[in-house]
């Protein structure tokens, strides 16, 4: 083996590897983005859920107990209600994840020692119910008969812990909603990303600049096919998670089909952005890939979103993978509909529309 023609093919790979910006990118991206994301972002020990307290009472114990819940830390009330039936609209919604309902007669209950306050848990995520539990040990005290300056301590007794939708803790029911995003985000946005790549690395870019094709058409021709296909595999994992799992749709399956259809069309306008970026078919599956990270560790599939610094949950909102969860799992396993979940609705067609305009400004119909 001769040293000096071994040393030259190291300098012409460095050589290379340092005019490849993407791939000199992932060098130093990759590990950096990690770290970032599993040391920062990352934080399974939940606090300040977001809830709702309806207090029926409105005295001055019951304020107190709603007071003392929020001391704890483990929720901060966003939303207000004033009765249970609202806190299960807001749960349903998906604008909380904790409710707290206290009774008209909480002061009569707890003097007999009965259930005097109830919390209703959004249990479609198994860490929420897990992070709201130690509500139930919160200790309560009623006033002493005959000394209405004092207090006696109550045993956590009088505090139900209630949990919807997912009561047995069930991961696959909370997991496989979930993978239906997953699977349409690392399919959808390669397949196109990939797409236009191949027509010019395979000479295929003459054939159609030579006819009468306008950008638009051109670009929304190529991602129909694909969005076909995400339906496809959206019906089939439906299909294995009712059959093996038993998972639950408990909204309207056209509400499911509609979400998917909107994540599906939104990975496909990003795929195409990609696509007009990319030199090679490597190169955009280099930039798939930085989109699938931070898209499958932030957008609350396998780390609870409400655990994140305040930073982190902003840069996912601005995933559409963040937004679809929301609406497959308030849709699957909560029973809400499109109306309610309008939201999410909104920030996935704006999502859209941004960058299909964005793709369809960068590509020419020409040769490179």
């Amino acid at each position: 083996m001769n040293g000096r023609r071994l040393w030259a093919v190291v300098l012409k790979e460095l050589r290379q590897i340092r005019r490849d910006r993407v791939t000199l990118a992932m060098i130093v991206g990759i590990p950096l983005l990690q770290l970032i994301l599993f040391g920062y972002a990352i934080n399974l020990n939940l606090r300040h859920l977001p809830a709702a307290i309806a207090d029926e009472a409105r005295t001055s114990q019951s304020r107190q107990l709603a007071m003392d819940m929020i001391a704890t830390g483990v929720i901060a009330p966003v939303a207000e209600a004033n009765s249970a039936q609202e806190l299960m609209r807001l749960l349903r919604r998906g604008e909380i994840r904790v409710g707290v309902a206290i009774p008209a007669d909480v002061e009569r209950r707890l003097a007999r020692g009965e259930e005097a306050v109830q919390v209703l848990v959004d249990g479609s995520d198994t860490v929420v119910q897990s992070a709201a539990l130690p509500l139930a040990q919160l200790p309560l005290a009623r006033r002493a008969e005959g000394t209405p300056s004092s207090s006696v301590p109550l045993p956590a007794a009088p505090i139900g812990v209630v949990s919807f939708y997912n009561p047995q803790r069930v991961s696959a029911i909370n997991i496989v909603p979930g993978l239906i995003g997953i699977i349409l985000t690392m399919t959808m946005v390669m397949f196109t990303a990939v797409g236009i790549v191949r027509e010019r690395e395979r000479g295929n870019m003459e054939l159609l600049i030579a006819t009468p094709l306008g950008r638009a058409e051109l670009m929304i021709g190529k991602v129909l096919p694909y969005g076909l296909i995400g339906l496809v595999q959206t019906s089939l994992v439906l299909l294995l998670g009712l059959l093996l799992f038993a998972v639950p749709i408990r909204g309207s399956v056209l509400d499911v089909y509609w979400a998917s259809l909107l994540l599906i069309l939104a990975n496909l306008s990003m795929g195409l952005l990609i696509s007009t970026r990319a030199q090679s078919q490597f190169q955009a599956m280099q930039m798939t890939f930085f989109i699938f990270l931070p898209s499958i560790l932030l957008s609350g599939f396998m780390f609870p979103f409400d655990g994140m610094p305040r930073p982190a949950q902003w840069i996912a909102e601005a995933l559409p993978l963040t937004h679809f969860l929301r609406l497959i799992r308030g849709i699957m396993l909560r029973g809400a509909g499109l109306a309610e979940l309008w939201p999410e609705v909104l920030a996935l067609l704006g999502f859209i529309a941004l960058m299909m305009t964005l793709a369809i400004a960068r590509f020419r119909k020409r040769l490179d």
